[in-house]
């Protein structure tokens, strides 16, 4: 279990550092990954900041899932379960949109 909760936390770290913008991480993934083409694929909701923002919420609620796993607490567990499920909601429809705004 101490792995899990290893794991959980250096995810809840890098989510929040993301979050934050610290040490410029943010942008860099935004300029460097996200803004990218994927094959055919246009970038997407995650180029932009709010759809970032809702991504590295999904990183933390997966680290804090880990966290909850790790320390066997129902709250947590429950807590991240639920955060998971609204910011994938969020980045589902940002991504539906987002695609239908493209120019074909």
């Amino acid at each position: 279990m101490l792995v899990v909760l290893a794991l959980g936390i250096v995810l809840c770290a890098a989510g929040i550092a993301l979050l934050l913008n610290l040490f410029g991480a943010g942008d860099y993934v935004i300029r460097r990954v996200t803004s990218r083409s994927l094959g055919e694929l246009a970038p997407g909701f995650a180029a932009s900041r709010n759809g970032f923002r809702t991504y590295a919420a999904l990183v933390i609620a997966v680290g804090a899932l880990a966290i909850g796993i790790a320390l066997e607490n129902a709250v947590v567990l429950v807590g991240s379960a639920v955060a998971f499920v609204a910011a994938s909601a969020v980045a589902i429809a940002g991504e539906v949109t987002t695609y239908r705004a493209l120019k074909r």
